[in-house]
């Protein structure tokens, strides 16, 4: 895949963000992008880099979303599911925050 510079930029400050590049098989032509069992799938068609999916959080090989469940949140994917702590609430919330920052559009850009 050919990738522009604004590509690479981007790309590179999620790296240096503590980021890591992840794939999920069932999905091999996006590039994820991995943290603290968070995960992300980017689409860098297109020339730019956009988020595929919504954030969630990494349950062997799938990404277990956010759902409010009898009893509070969990993140959910098929028939596994992981009770959703006040901290990994908060570590969901800041990963989210820092991907959509990585990926915003500046005017002067």
């Amino acid at each position: 895949m050919d990738l522009n510079s604004d590509q690479i930029k981007r790309l590179e400050q999620l790296l240096q963000s503590g980021f890591r590049p992840a794939t999920l098989d069932r999905y091999e032509r996006l590039l994820g992008v991995e943290r603290d069992g968070f995960i992300v799938l980017l689409d860098l068609s297109e020339g730019d880099v956009q988020a595929f999916s919504q954030a969630g959080y990494r349950i062997g090989s799938g990404i277990g979303m956010l759902v409010e469940r009898d009893g509070g949140q969990a993140f959910v994917w098929h028939d596994q599911s992981v009770p959703a702590t006040a901290e990994m609430l908060e570590t969901y919330q800041r990963f989210r925050a820092e991907v959509e920052s990585a990926l915003v559009r500046t005017s002067a850009e």
